[in-house]
């Protein structure tokens, strides 16, 4: 087709040539958890030779949230490789060595690390491994029987988007991490496209951040961890007694996240095994009710909220500020061309309201990013859950036809299968170590047979090719 690059194995994609030896691994995408992979794949004495690409034009995290003084839910020690391997030179203790701030880190005693610190690290490590291939978007994957091996199409971008050339790479195996996408609830979408409203999603909330402080009135809707940074950063920016926000919530109220050291297990390979071997009908009832463990909100951006709202009262009279959870919003639309109507509706009270605000940010979180693009050249071989979902083994591979001898793994895309832990970082060098040691069907990277004190039922569900311990309990048959 005219204008069209033709699909082109040139010297440019490095790999591309059918008479050049297929690679190892294929990333498909870099966010934390594929950089977490390429890093420890990097550090593998036998070497691995693995490629990734990313559309983007270099690595960022979650920019629009990186408000000041935001710090991750997760120790520094959550990094990309130390709870896999903690000599690895990308450690976050490593990047700290690099800048010279060893030892103001130390003074700070600071478990928990700024999310701006946490993007800047994974900068770092983006900037010096090799590898890694920005400004290239993977088009299609696709299994070749002749060779058995898969092929992936990719466009290398221009720096301002455009299409510049492509190619195709070989490759064994594939690692998917597409990452997750905003999301926005169905009655609200309308206006979240519309660009005259100013309705935005959190994921850009900084860069709409002056555009909502010059606003009269404010909502923010979500209960989670971002809704409550943001509802604090807009009430510390407002004049006290002409704050004029409202924050709304679904849930039945502004919930501290599960902290507790036993109710953290639930984010250990120990749980996650457990999750994987329940019944699917199990796993699908069991994460909604497990939304504190990773939808709450951290106890000191609690607090800090609280105390700011008390400091407003200290003179008399309250804040205009409303805080309302057990709400929905059924429907929304524009009044007067630039403001918002939200028809909202208590779930407790049964009752129903509107509010009329100008402008919302919706805190309503994320969603795994469909797969169905990306492995539609794979669907005759893929193998399918009752709910239509990739079957993903142990081994975080998803299930296909037995005549492919590849591999497609997946991280961040199989909270189905494995449970709440798998959007965590705390859990991300232990997966990439488990996929790196599935795919080279070696043990480059020891992991612990044990790592929670609960044992989460009556049979232990061990690590693969991992002997039972002593001591477990013998389930029981039938009933008394």
């Amino acid at each position: 087709m005219t204008g069209t690059p033709q699909r082109d194995p040139a010297p440019h994609a490095p790999g591309t040539r059918e008479d050049t030896p297929p690679r190892d691994l294929v990333g498909i995408g870099i966010g934390p958890f594929n950089l977490s992979l390429a890093a420890l794949a990097h550090g593998i004495p036998d070497g691995l030779d693995a490629a990734f690409y990313e559309q983007r034009p270099a690595f960022h995290w979650h920019p629009g949230l990186l408000i000041e003084g935001a710090t991750l839910q997760v120790p520094f020690l959550a990094d990309l490789v130390t709870l896999a391997d903690p000599a690895s030179p990308w450690s976050f203790l490593s990047y700290l060595r690099s800048r010279g701030r060893l030892f103001p880190f130390y003074f700070a005693e600071k478990f928990h690390i700024q999310r701006a610190e946490y993007d800047a690290y994974c900068r770092w490590v983006s900037d010096q491994l090799p590898g890694l291939h920005f400004g290239h978007q993977v088009d299609s994957v696709r299994w070749n029987p002749d060779r058995s091996l898969f092929e992936v199409d990719f466009t290398r971008l221009a720096p301002d988007g455009e299409a510049e050339a492509l190619g195709r790479t070989y490759t064994r195996n594939i690692a998917l991490g597409v990452g997750t996408e905003p999301y926005v609830p169905e009655p609200l979408r309308p206006l979240a496209d519309a660009p005259a409203v100013p309705v935005f999603h959190s994921a850009d909330y900084l860069t709409h951040r002056d555009q909502l402080l010059a606003a009269g009135h404010i909502t923010v809707i979500g209960s989670g961890q971002s809704g409550a940074e943001i509802f604090l950063d807009l009430l510390r920016a407002r004049p006290t007694g002409a704050e004029k926000i409202h924050w709304l919530a679904r849930t039945e109220a502004f919930a501290p996240m599960e902290y507790s050291k036993l109710g953290l297990e639930h984010f250990t390979p120990d749980y996650t095994r457990y999750f994987h071997a329940l019944p699917e009908a199990v796993r699908d009832g069991l994460v909604p009710r497990q939304w504190q463990l990773h939808k709450g909100i951290d106890a000191d951006t609690i607090a800090a909220i609280h105390d700011e709202l008390y400091r407003r009262t200290l003179h008399g009279g309250w804040p205009d500020a409303v805080l309302t959870p057990g709400v929905r919003v059924r429907t929304a639309g524009r009044v007067a061309t630039t403001k918002v109507e939200l028809h909202l509706e208590h779930v407790q009270q049964g009752t129903r309201s509107r509010l009329t605000t100008d402008a919302v940010v919706l805190a309503t979180g994320y969603r795994e990013r469909p797969l169905g693009r990306i492995l539609a050249g794979l669907d005759p071989y893929l193998r399918h859950d009752a709910s239509g979902r990739p079957r993903i083994d142990t081994e975080f591979r998803i299930v296909l036809d037995g005549s492919v001898t590849g591999s497609v793994y997946v991280q961040n895309a199989e909270k189905h299968t494995h449970g709440v832990g798998a959007p965590d970082l705390g859990l991300a060098a232990w997966r990439s170590a488990a996929i790196l040691n599935s795919l080279t069907g070696k043990e480059p990277y020891p992991l612990p047979r044990r790592t929670a004190f609960t044992s989460f039922g009556l049979e232990r569900q061990e690590a693969p090719h991992v002997p039972a311990q002593a001591g477990t309990l013998t389930p029981l048959t039938g009933t008394r």
